[in-house]
């Protein structure tokens, strides 16, 4: 049975959200499909063009993300404050870059508008604001333009998307961290990339990238190296980006890097068991961390963090048992 999207997203249990679409029939519409030998490689671009796009519109930035050939990947910090900061002027501008403005907020921008015509206004911009940071909107304004753009170019009408997109809410650092380093693998995992920093289309490899460039890495969501997709930045033990995310770059480039390593079927046995300090940190056994790794899924529902967090979040939704709680169990254990 699928669930409402209120019931999926909400910004009082975390802002943190993992996002799955995918093709319809997994169909290959973003790489080689050997069946209609055809190459659509040149699509997973267009995700990057467009997310970059997006992020000079929405108060929502981007963790981690993966571009595969049948679907994608992307883990959200939604910023409902930074929306609620904008004037009406900065929130007209912004939903202009993406849909037509109406007269009636034409005329009250050109101070036209009668009584009736502005209590109207503004309401409609207020709807805009609450659109401006919410997940629905944004994936709609992503995958829309994607499935316009892909059947334009195939010459063909009907659905691109299997269906709607699948979210899963990150309850905690633990979850959070999970989630993106599962994002970051998955060429890896799928074997159409042999290291992260060689994974194209991924936000690891942009993260590279920057870092390569001496540009301070990561970038911040408001200073994103030329032609690079704005990311969230880490935490920074000088100067700490405000939203960032709860642990440091190096760290995370270390936990990749060992991940990535163990999961590898051509490394069996060279496997260094040290456990990184994040995993130490964060209570995280080795073991467990390795089967949420695998190809077939992190084993979790709508929603991934620790036991605790899983039962508190449950119960913020009237809900009396959530998927995860066995994963939960082994792979976060108590301090």
């Amino acid at each position: 049975m699928g669930y409402a999207r209120k019931s999926l997203v909400c910004l009082n249990d975390t802002p943190y959200y993992h996002v799955i679409a995918r093709c319809v029939r997994r169909a290959w519409l973003w790489g080689f499909d050997e069946y209609a030998g055809k190459d659509y490689s040149h699509r997973k671009a267009w995700v990057i063009e467009r997310l970059q796009a997006l992020s000079g519109v929405f108060a929502i930035d981007i963790c981690a993300y993966a571009v595969m050939s049948n679907h994608y990947h992307l883990v959200l910090h939604v910023d409902p404050a930074r929306a609620a900061a904008w004037t009406p002027e900065q929130i007209i501008e912004r939903w202009a870059l993406l849909f037509g403005v109406p007269t009636l907020v034409q005329r009250w921008q050109a101070g036209e508008a009668g009584d009736a015509e502005q209590e109207a206004a503004r309401a409609q911009i207020e709807r805009w604001r609450a659109r401006l940071s919410d997940v629905s909107w944004y994936m709609r304004c992503l995958n829309e333009h994607l499935a316009r753009r892909a059947n334009a170019e195939d010459q063909c009408t009907g659905r691109f998307w299997e269906g709607r997109f699948k979210s899963q809410a990150l309850l905690d650092e633990a979850g959070l961290l999970t989630a993106m380093a599962y994002v970051d693998l998955n060429p890896v995992r799928a074997g159409m990339a042999a290291t992260p920093e060689a994974s194209e289309f991924t936000s690891i490899y942009a993260r590279i990238q920057q870092w390569r460039r001496a540009v301070p890495a990561p970038a911040t969501a408001s200073d994103p190296a030329p032609g690079m997709t704005p990311l969230l930045g880490f935490r920074d033990t000088a100067a700490a980006p405000d939203p960032s995310l709860p642990f440091r770059f190096i760290d995370y480039v270390q936990l990749l890097d060992w991940t990535g390593r163990v999961v590898r079927v051509d490394k069996t046995g060279t496997i260094d068991e040290r456990a990184p300090p994040m995993l130490m940190r964060l209570s995280i056994d080795p073991a467990a961390w390795q089967a949420m790794m695998r190809p077939t899924g992190n084993g979790f529902g709508r929603a991934l963090g620790t036991l605790e967090r899983l039962r508190l979040h449950a119960k913020a939704l009237g809900q009396c048992w959530i998927k995860g709680h066995r994963q939960a169990e082994r792979l976060y254990r108590s301090a």
